[in-house]
């Protein structure tokens, strides 16, 4: 994608009160419009959706991994996060966990190395990288969730060595042991990887075509995404909400 315009979150405020539309016409005219600049001006970018948001004269614009925003002409495009401040609402998070929901049930589960805590009632799935100093921060925030299977996809994206122990962990005897040794206990697997492997690589196609561009990303039972290693609080809350 091109050099983009970076701007605050303060100058999409004085975008606000210079921009505004009338008619739902209109609305539909400035989008088609805007579409139609941006795919023009940002080269490789691929705009899934452009929507109005809560500031008048900014929009949305979806890249299916990335939300930026755009006034109305497109001469202008924000990077950064919307916050509704009344709420402390990331708008943004929310919105790509929205539209880029997916079917959980249709996931290939068998390509998955499966921990089940507790009764295993709540479920996530998580593609995650052996080396991923993030994924092991959620792998301990994990051990204080109770009641849930855990679906990890070996997803090895950051070096030849994330791929290795991938392997090694997928051919171990016991996966989901050999799993948590290495991210928690630091007990390198030792199992040569060279059983049939061919599931780290259906991972890797299947969390390409999902836009999974950074480990760890959780899927919860409801098809919604969440980046990153979330604290506690955060992930049991999510969990209740789709049990």
């Amino acid at each position: 994608m091109k050099t983009i315009l970076r701007l605050s979150l303060a100058t999409a405020a004085a975008l606000a009160v210079t921009a505004g539309l009338g008619c739902s016409a209109q609305a539909d005219q400035t989008t088609d419009k805007l579409k139609s600049t941006l795919e023009a001006r940002m080269g490789d970018a691929s705009i899934k959706s452009i929507d109005k948001t809560p500031i008048p004269g900014v929009y949305e614009v979806n890249l299916g991994s990335q939300i930026v925003y755009s006034d109305a002409t497109g001469n202008y495009v924000m990077i950064g996060d919307l916050v509704d401040t009344r709420s402390n609402r990331n708008l943004t998070e929310a919105r790509l966990a929205e539209t880029n929901k997916i079917d959980f049930a249709k996931l290939p589960f068998e390509n998955a190395v499966k921990v089940v805590k507790g009764d295993g009632s709540r479920k996530i799935a998580v593609f995650s990288d052996p080396n991923c100093p993030y994924c092991k921060q959620l792998e301990s925030t994990l051990k204080s969730i109770d009641n849930v299977t855990v679906y990890t996809f070996l997803y090895p994206v950051l070096s030849p060595d994330s791929t290795a122990k991938s392997k090694s962990i997928w051919c171990s005897k016991d996966r989901a042991m050999t799993w948590e040794s290495w991210m928690l206990d630091r007990k390198a697997p030792t199992t040569a990887g060279t059983c049939d492997t061919v599931a780290i690589d259906k991972n890797l196609k299947l969390g390409h075509a999902m836009n999974v561009s950074g480990t760890p990303t959780i899927f919860l039972a409801d098809g919604r995404r969440l980046p990153g290693a979330l604290p506690a609080d955060r992930l049991e809350k999510e969990l209740s909400a789709t049990h």
